[in-house]
């Protein structure tokens, strides 16, 4: 038997064990929401601008709607990247960082209260404030955070004087409430956007380096729930996925927010990303992943960050990246229906 054949089998079977009991409804469509922003990212070490902001014009024009068979494309418009600190604030534009959450926010909460499922595609993991807003605004709660890092720097554990903070490393602190009240604390919401019971961290990959403390390693302090790569690649993709739904199902979580950051997938596959590393996902157990939370019927939206086709010049990972995303998300058709939609 193929890797790819049990894989496929592995997969159908992770989907049949949740699927009990549900009535047979179709999937909501598909609106994408191109999101290309760089904003939460340091500068280049050439000191140019990062080019994850083309990444969603890069994945469109590879089919990325046909492959989804998206109904509609919604583009916002890129915010001007700032190399200089922004007045009254530490962290590397966050006055843009913020206009442009509640822009995404609006667009997300419209396509929620369409009953629509939103893809938004980035761009770097700033674009999680403003998904995870709009969703918050139609009425869900909760977060899946899939990540190689996990992105926990703020105040409380690096000096904002010394330099300053970059959204893309903080995204998961900030969508907990922790930092700067002006990416905390929202319109309607107030903060956080996710209490830390109701997030789950899943693929960070040096939380067994000895110096994971001296970074965010407060984040095992908190009640975040947290699978590392190395126990998502120990355990396999099947028993994660239901580990993870098996939580929301705990929590009550049924309207919830999916974080995609590409590095989570191995160098070996993924070198197009700012902080490509080792060990990770192979595309099949990424997708397998995405496939199975969103047959689960608990992930109302999702976004997709990271990719840098700047550090891709000859389009390697493109195609890869189009079947990955489209694929995981198709996984929303094998549930016999979805929990109560916004």
């Amino acid at each position: 038997m193929t890797r790819r054949k049990f894989a496929t089998m592995a997969g159908a079977t992770v989907l049949a064990g949740w699927q009990a009991g549900r009535s047979q409804a179709k999937p909501s469509s598909v609106s994408i929401v191109i999101a290309p922003s760089n904003l939460g990212l340091r500068p280049t070490e050439s000191g140019g601008q990062p080019g994850t902001w083309r990444a969603p014009q890069v994945l469109t024009d590879a089919g990325l709607a046909r492959a989804l068979d998206a109904e509609e494309i919604i583009p916002l418009g890129r915010p001007t990247y700032e190399f200089e600190a922004q007045a009254g604030t530490r962290i590397r534009n966050g006055l843009s960082i913020r206009a442009f959450s509640l822009q995404l926010s609006e667009k997300v909460r419209d396509i929620l209260k369409r009953h629509r499922f939103p893809v938004v595609i980035g761009g770097d993991c700033s674009i999680l404030l403003g998904s995870l807003h709009g969703m918050r605004r139609a009425g869900g709660q909760g977060l899946v955070h899939i990540d190689g890092h996990s992105d926990f720097f703020h105040p409380g554990n690096y000096d904002t004087a010394k330099r300053l903070g970059s959204a893309a490393g903080m995204d998961l602190a900030l969508a907990s409430g922790r930092g700067e009240l002006l990416l905390t604390d929202w319109p309607e919401i107030g903060k956080p956007l996710a209490s830390d019971a109701d997030i789950i961290q899943l693929g960070e990959r040096d939380a067994e380096s000895p110096s994971f403390k001296d970074y965010y390693g407060d984040i095992v302090e908190t009640e975040i729930t947290q699978f590392t790569i190395q126990h998502v690649l120990a355990d396999g993709v099947d028993t994660t996925a239901r580990q993870v739904i098996a939580k929301l199902q705990a929590r009550g979580l049924d309207k919830v927010w999916l974080h995609v950051d590409f590095d989570v997938l191995d160098q070996s596959v993924m070198p197009a990303v700012d902080s490509p590393g080792s060990p990770g996902l192979d595309y099949l157990q990424l997708t397998e992943l995405v496939s199975a939370l969103c047959a689960s019927g608990r992930i109302v939206g999702t976004n997709f960050t990271i990719y840098d086709p700047e550090r891709d010049p000859e389009a390697r990972c493109t195609r890869p990246l189009v079947r990955c995303i489209a694929d995981g998300v198709r996984g929303r058709s094998h549930a016999e229906g979805l929990r109560g939609r916004i």
